[in-house]
C-alpha cells in the first residue's frame, strides 16, 4: 500500500506538471517557427490544456488518486493546428517538427519526444479539419493498424483517427493561442 502524499509531495507534483506544461508549450513554440517556413502554412495556434491555465483535478496518480488529493491537470502533448492551403509537403512539417525538438533538448534541455507534438491540419478559409500529420516515415507503414483507417493515407502522410471527431471550438480565440499568422506578418512589414 502506498504512503499519502505530503504536502511537500503535493507542491511538488504541482510544480512538476506547470513546468511540464511550460516545456510542452516551449516544443509547439518551437515546431510552429520551424512550420511557419512553409509558404503554404497561413497561420498556427497552439491549443488544447498546452494553451490554457492549468485546472486542478484528481488525477490518474494511484496515490493521489487514491487519497482523493487533486493536482494541476497533466498535459501529455502539444496540439497544434497549422492551416495549409497545400498538403504536398506534409512529410516535410512532420521532419520540421522533429528538427524542432531536437533543437529544443539540444539547445536548452527539454526534451519533448516528437511524436508529442500533434499537427492539426486544417483548411485555410473554412477551418475543417484535414487530418494530422503523420509520425511514421512511410505511407502507409507496413503492419501498422492504424494505417488502416479509412481515409489514411489518402494524402501521403495525412493521419486520419478512427472514430475522430474534431471540436472546431477548441480554435476559438480565448481557447488557443495564435502563434503566427502570416496576413498578419505580412501587414505588419
Amino acid at each position: 500500500m502506498s504512503r499519502r502524499p505530503t504536502q511537500k509531495d503535493i507542491e511538488e507534483q504541482n510544480e512538476y506538471l506547470l513546468r511540464l506544461q511550460g516545456n510542452l508549450r516551449k516544443a509547439g513554440e518551437r515546431a510552429a517557427r520551424e512550420l511557419a517556413a512553409f509558404p503554404e502554412v497561413e497561420k498556427i495556434a497552439l491549443f488544447g490544456s498546452v494553451a490554457r491555465p492549468l485546472e486542478k483535478e484528481i488525477p490518474r496518480f494511484r496515490e493521489y488518486r487514491q487519497a482523493g488529493i487533486a493536482v494541476y491537470h497533466e498535459c501529455k502533448d502539444v496540439d497544434l493546428a497549422v492551416w495549409t492551403r497545400d498538403l504536398s509537403r506534409v512529410r516535410e512539417m512532420g521532419k520540421a517538427r522533429t528538427k524542432a525538438v531536437n533543437d529544443l533538448h539540444r539547445e536548452e534541455r527539454i526534451g519533448v519526444a516528437h511524436h508529442r507534438v500533434d499537427i492539426f491540419l486544417i483548411e485555410p478559409g473554412t477551418d475543417r479539419y484535414l487530418g494530422r500529420v503523420c509520425n511514421f516515415n512511410q505511407c502507409p507503414k507496413a503492419r501498422k493498424d492504424e494505417c488502416q483507417v479509412p481515409g489514411c493515407g489518402e494524402t501521403p502522410f495525412v493521419r486520419q483517427h478512427e472514430d475522430f471527431t474534431f471540436d472546431s471550438d477548441a480554435l476559438l480565440s480565448d481557447r488557443c493561442i495564435l502563434l503566427f499568422d502570416r496576413k498578419a506578418d505580412t501587414a505588419d512589414a
